[in-house]
């Protein structure tokens, strides 16, 4: 079993329901940690077949963030959750996404999910 971590990637989207986060892209940065099987055969070989991409993983994360809109931060965690939970490999996962100055005496604020198999 191996832990993968994708550490603060930094994206635009539209995320909120007031009029100012409906006209205009936000900052998110999201940080998610995936527990996957890695074949003993791959770490032998030193090839990359059968193994958990992540940097597929994170292209479609990328994709899924900055194509949609959402009111919810909940509902964007849960979305990049779901698209990780999707891949049998994984074995758990957790997503946190940070909305950054969201208030306006605290530097973020964020969200978590976890999902296991």
């Amino acid at each position: 079993m191996a832990l993968i971590r994708v550490k603060n990637l930094l994206l635009r989207t539209y995320v909120g329901f007031n009029p100012e986060e409906i006209a205009n892209k936000q900052d998110v940065l999201i940080n998610i940690a995936i527990e996957a099987d890695i074949p003993e055969e791959a770490l032998m070989a030193d090839e990359p077949d059968g193994i958990y991409n992540y940097k597929t993983i994170t292209k479609q994360i990328i994709e899924l963030v900055q194509d949609n809109r959402f009111k919810l931060l909940e509902v964007l965690t849960k979305n990049i959750l779901d698209l990780i939970m999707l891949d049998q490999r994984v074995s758990r996962a957790k997503v946190e996404v940070d909305k950054p100055h969201a208030l306006r005496f605290a530097e973020s604020v964020s969200f978590e999910m976890e999902a296991t198999r």
